[in-house]
């Protein structure tokens, strides 16, 4: 298993909780010091089965201030995350072919 998880959100820490309860075999990516790269992104996006904006946090202030009402590209709202990682809605948990965004926590248990 893979979580890319920020140790500052207490639904992602939740989150890493639950999948340590069931499993040691898992990858931890801080994707706020280790940025996934476009093709990262695209394989999430196509994995949790949405568009890439769906991946997007719209309460985040930079997202407020430089994306709010604006029409992009999935290519652009890829480029939006890589430049700010803040953006991508956590946590997200990939399991073989499967993945799921931790919200609520629970969800993770779909992938076991």
């Amino acid at each position: 298993m893979k979580i890319y998880h920020n140790p500052r959100c207490s639904k992602s820490r939740q989150t890493l909780e639950i999948i340590q309860q069931k499993t040691k075999d898992i990858e931890i990516v801080d994707y706020l010091t280790n940025v996934p790269t476009a093709i990262e992104l695209t394989k999430l996006v196509r994995l949790l089965k949405i568009k890439p904006e769906g991946l997007v946090r719209k309460g985040e202030d930079i997202f407020k201030e430089k994306y709010k009402g604006k029409i992009l590209s999935d290519e652009q709202w890829i480029n939006a995350m890589i430049e700010n990682p803040k953006l991508i809605e956590r946590p997200i948990v990939i399991n073989g072919n499967k993945a799921v965004i931790g919200r609520p926590p629970e969800k993770v248990l779909e992938l076991f």
